[in-house]
């Protein structure tokens, strides 16, 4: 017979909590725009790569600012709170399966190891294509000089390495996010909209954990 009194399952209760900061927001879809432009003018542009080059300092100026804003941004914001090490990015990856959702506030820890090679790879992009010198006298890199002309050239096929990594980063980025919609059943590109998430009230929702 069923206890009448037995305690009835607890009822998660939510709230609509901060997570991400508006320049973390501006920044992530700024880089969004800057970069599938870049990526396009790169394969398919003219001959004359002027807007390719300035889209490339926006980025890097993006970068060194993202950089920046990791050590003295907000707590999610903070390369602290998100960047592990491989035995919590293993723990969290065999939770992946789970169709529960993960309620992290802020990056989980797969999420801050593909932000950490992002910005690795852009830095990288960047800095061949200011040394780059692809031997059609119109578009070398500012500072190809500096590195001497073997190197400049050698920059020239690692920046379209770069590129095709970045390319399938963010595949998977893209991939991940249905993934997160669909199988685990939250959303995450509304935060990064609105900058607010709706979590469970307690320990799933600390920014520490």
């Amino acid at each position: 017979m069923t206890d009448q009194f037995a305690a009835a399952p607890e009822e998660t209760v939510f709230e609509t909590v901060p997570v991400w900061d508006p320049f973390v927001r501006a920044f992530h879809w700024a880089l969004v725009v800057l970069v599938c432009g870049a990526w396009g003018l790169g394969k398919w542009g003219p001959a004359d790569m002027s807007l390719h080059f300035l889209l490339g300092y926006f980025i890097g100026g993006l970068v060194v600012a993202r950089v920046l804003w990791g050590f003295v941004g907000p707590r999610t914001a903070r390369f602290a709170s998100f960047v592990k090490g491989p035995g919590a990015i293993a723990r969290y990856g065999r939770k992946l399966v789970s169709r529960k959702p993960s309620y992290t506030r802020g990056h989980n820890p797969l999420g801050g190891l593909s932000v950490v090679l992002i910005l690795g790879l852009l830095a990288v992009q960047v800095g061949t294509g200011l040394v780059s010198d692809p031997e059609d006298y119109l578009n070398v890199g500012p500072f190809a000089d500096w590195v001497g002309y073997d190197r400049a050239v050698q920059a020239v096929d690692v920046h379209e390495t770069v590129a095709n990594l970045l390319l399938i980063l963010t595949l998977v980025h893209v991939a991940a996010i249905f993934w997160y919609r669909f199988w685990k059943r939250e959303n995450l590109v509304t935060p990064m909209i609105t900058g607010r998430a709706r979590l469970p009230v307690g320990r799933a929702a600390d920014p520490r954990k």
